[in-house]
């Protein structure tokens, strides 16, 4: 009985809500299990084929490996990601609705918290791959890791991994804002643009004749079922990939700000002209969306707090400047103090002690006019 009103509502066992929750939980736990496969799937394509290109034909990917690698691969990687959000929503619905919340409140809420798990880690695994893990584990000259005893595994450019990690950032962030106007505007137009045509051909040789406005508004497309879900889920992806690894792709927050001004723009137009006039529903507060943004907040201080200590040379720099470079004991740093430092940063291995498949063809006396002995 319900102690408010006196009548009878339905009710739920203890035991019957927990199972449908760990259920659920384990369908969680699945899908994003799917998501670390598919950029498992991705490290491997990268470990093939920045080998191939290192053999390619032709000198200006031969040269330029390592990019060609990275891009193709965030490319794949980005097709993926779009792939697979189709499958999240679907499940996220069909999960939650085996839930049973009891109220539309808690129904939002528990879509909203699956939707967006679903989506931050297939938008983000890969990132936070190749900020933390990317050539950690590729062991070294003469004891290199492979994979299936044959493909040496990735290690980072040169100059550090934080251009895979800032190309990454970039061609992600940059595709995602343009597939997301593409959908959010042109497919409403085509949509649009396809019921007026069989309108017209169902009135056969009265095509031109002119409906009255509210025909016309009937014939425009339907705002969807999720109201204004999909702009906040957006907005949430937005603002955690301009703040988890700002300290790696600083211009982030500049193409998250162009976009924003061009989507308002957009969603006007859509709003007044694609879409039916959406009914308006009464909101207390932005619900579960405000914690998740304090989530956030707090994993972008952690996150880039690391970037900034393991992925960049950030702290090798300094501890180099004040403690072994020129300057050491002075207590100043600029860029004279630097000298010496990728030098310094460099162990020395001899050339004896290479794999018989690491071998180099030549002995380096064509550069220095002696067989090279050891290498940097």
């Amino acid at each position: 009985m319900n102690p408010i009103s006196g009548k009878p509502e339905p009710y739920q066992a203890f035991a019957d809500k927990c199972s449908r929750l760990i259920v659920s939980a384990s369908g969680i736990f699945f899908m994003i299990c799917v998501v670390i496969a598919a950029v498992f799937g991705i490290v491997i394509y990268r470990v093939v084929t920045v080998s191939t290109f290192a053999a390619f034909k032709w000198a200006l990917i031969r040269n330029n490996s390592q990019v060609a690698t990275t891009g193709t691969a965030v490319c794949i990687n980005f097709c993926i990601i779009m792939l697979l959000n189709v499958l999240y929503e679907k499940v996220a619905l069909l999960l939650t609705n085996l839930e049973q919340p009891r109220t539309e409140s808690e129904w939002e809420n528990s879509f909203t918290l699956k939707m967006f798990l679903f989506q931050f880690v297939n938008l983000n695994s890969s990132t936070f791959y190749i900020a933390f893990f990317l050539g950690r584990f590729t062991g070294h000259p003469g004891a290199y890791l492979r994979l299936i005893n044959r493909w040496r595994l990735e290690e980072c450019h040169p100059s550090g991994c934080l251009i895979d990690l800032c190309m990454q950032m970039g061609i992600i962030m940059v595709l995602k804002q343009t597939w997301n106007n593409f959908m959010e505007l042109g497919y409403p137009l085509i949509q649009n643009w396809w019921t007026r045509r069989k309108v017209r051909q169902e009135h056969g040789p009265e095509r031109k004749v002119s409906f009255p406005q509210w025909e016309k508004d009937y014939n425009l497309q339907p705002m969807n079922a999720y109201g204004l879900f999909d702009e906040y889920l957006e907005m949430i992806l937005q603002f955690g990939f301009t703040t988890i690894f700002v300290a790696a792709f600083p211009l982030a927050p500049l193409l998250a700000l162009l976009n924003n001004i061009i989507e308002i723009r957009l969603d006007a137009y859509k709003f007044v002209t694609q879409w039916r006039r959406p009914l308006a529903s009464r909101a207390k507060d932005i619900g579960i969306w405000y914690g998740i943004l304090e989530g956030i907040g707090i994993l972008s201080v952690i996150t880039n707090a690391f970037v900034i200590a393991i992925t960049s040379d950030f702290i090798p720099r300094l501890v180099y400047a004040y403690k072994y470079g020129p300057c050491a004991g002075q207590g100043e740093a600029g860029q004279k103090c630097m000298v010496g430092y990728v030098n310094a940063s460099l162990s020395v291995f001899r050339i004896s002690d290479f794999e018989n498949r690491s071998e180099p063809e030549s002995d380096g006396s064509e550069f220095s006019g002696t067989p090279l002995k050891y290498c940097r």
